[in-house]
């Protein structure tokens, strides 16, 4: 399936690198206009120059998005540069680990300022512009940890729980306008890599298919539902953790090992 995005202009926070760089990527070679947004500044200029060398439109822009004033800048930069805005791709990142009683006030707010209010003011600073250009797709990237909490991460897992929810209320007020709103969940995502995922980890011998995700698994998808293709398709939540959370799969962890024993033995290989 081809996706032509030519001709609509898209912003993606957190864009220097892992998921966020992929998606900007992906999006360009879709023929989209991409503001890569990050705090990173040279990895984030890296980006974008990486995409006009392949012969993408991109440009950077610094935007911490715990910042209002930011997010305003990065909407009005794209509007500036390109003329219109189609695609907003939340996925600008923050985590301190920590309980209740380890973490500051400023840990929490923090957090929830990038995970959660960075959406809010996302919305609320891009729908006018996609209004403007008849419509338009917000795609908000939540996580797996949002669903099954983890030891000491109580800011993290609690705020990207609120994300499925915040988008629904999202794709409700703004879809008479023609304006699509999405989560993403992602699992397991080797940031280190870009298209080649790892068959070898504890990670991988977790998931049914025997590997980690890889960030362009998760721009592949973002590329799908900005698009005209995905054009009925707003409040969902697509998992994307080649099955990990499956319940059968983790009960128990041991029908996993003796699965890649079996597999490993047929190949050469062992569990370790």
């Amino acid at each position: 399936m081809r996706i032509d995005l030519a001709g609509r202009v898209g912003v993606v926070t957190g864009a220097a690198r892992g998921i966020g760089a992929s998606t900007a990527r992906r999006l360009a070679r879709s023929g989209a206009a991409v503001l890569v947004t990050d705090i990173s500044d040279e990895a984030g200029r890296g980006v974008a120059q990486a995409i006009a060398a392949e012969g993408g439109t991109a440009a950077y822009l610094r935007a911490d998005v715990a910042a209002e004033s930011d997010i305003r800048a990065m909407i009005a930069e794209a509007v500036r540069l390109w003329g219109r805005l189609d695609i907003l791709v939340n996925n600008a990142h923050f985590e301190v680990r920590g309980s209740a009683v380890e973490l500051s006030v400023e840990d929490w707010d923090r957090s929830y300022a990038v995970l959660v209010r960075a959406l809010f003011l996302g919305a609320k600073h891009a729908v006018p512009h996609m209004r403007a250009a008849g419509g338009g797709s917000i795609v908000n990237i939540a996580s797996v940890l949002g669903r099954q909490p983890t030891r000491r991460y109580a800011t993290y897992t609690s705020a990207k729980a609120a994300v499925p929810q915040l988008t629904r209320q999202l794709a409700l007020d703004f879809g008479p306008d023609g304006i699509r709103v999405n989560t993403i969940t992602p699992g397991t995502i080797d940031t280190g890599r870009e298209a080649e995922p790892d068959r070898d980890s504890e990670a991988a011998r977790l998931t049914p298919l025997l590997r980690t995700g890889v960030p362009d698994d998760i721009a592949h998808a973002v590329c799908f539902l900005v698009s005209d293709q995905a054009g009925f398709i707003t409040g969902a939540d697509l998992l994307i953790d080649g099955g990990a959370t499956i319940p059968w799969f983790w009960e128990p962890v041991e029908g996993a090992r003796r699965l890649w024993k079996e597999k490993g033995s047929a190949e050469g290989g062992e569990w370790r």
